[in-house]
């Protein structure tokens, strides 16, 4: 094992210790959970935000999601995966539901690059074409908001198999297989509407 994987392992050693004791705390006393808040909250925004584009809006979700995760902190078990995960999952249901609330659609802000790399892994259309580019948007546009999550977390924000396997508490074989039956169904739907 080298430096750097040592350190890293020792960090994530360390960051878990600590959250099992904020976690602990908080069960005994729903107070404690201020210091669970404090060390989640800004990715936890940051999250809500890239689905909402709004500042306002991914507040409100945001501190939904939280207070959610403090309700529920005493039926929250350790099953191997950060805390982080778990309040991911929190956050998503919390996005979820404020779409369907406002029956909006679940929109996903994409560069170029990002939307060349699902051509490739798919390999659709021509990755150069502007044409083929807005075609992706509308086929990505169609479809279920929980498979729009699993390409943007993949694709977009660079998740690696094992962050998705832990946002979704599965393991990462699974996380590789529901994303490659979405890339197979956004496949045959581009090829349907060739």
């Amino acid at each position: 094992m080298n430096p750097t994987d040592l350190t890293e392992l020792k960090n994530k050693s360390a960051t878990y210790i600590e959250d099992q004791q904020l976690i602990l705390a908080a069960k005994k006393d729903p107070r404690a959970f201020g210091a669970l808040y404090n060390k989640y909250f800004e990715q936890i925004y940051l999250f809500v935000f890239k689905r909402v584009q709004d500042e306002a809006i991914a507040g409100d979700v945001c501190q939904d999601a939280m207070l959610k995760a403090m309700h529920n902190i005493r039926k929250y078990e350790d099953r191997g995966y950060p805390f982080s995960a778990w309040l991911y999952r929190i956050a998503s249901n919390e996005v979820n539901l404020f779409f369907r609330s406002q029956k909006k659609m679940f929109t996903v802000e994409v560069e170029d690059k990002h939307l060349k790399s699902v051509m490739m892994e798919v390999k659709i259309g021509q990755i150069e074409d502007e044409d083929d580019q807005e075609k992706l948007i509308k086929v990505l546009s169609n479809l279920k908001p929980e498979h729009s999550e699993i390409i943007e977390l993949r694709f977009f924000m660079q998740y690696s198999f094992k962050d998705i396997a832990e946002f979704y508490n599965i393991t990462e074989a699974n996380a590789k297989m529901r994303l490659y039956r979405i890339l197979d169904k956004l496949k045959k739907t581009w090829d349907s509407k060739a």
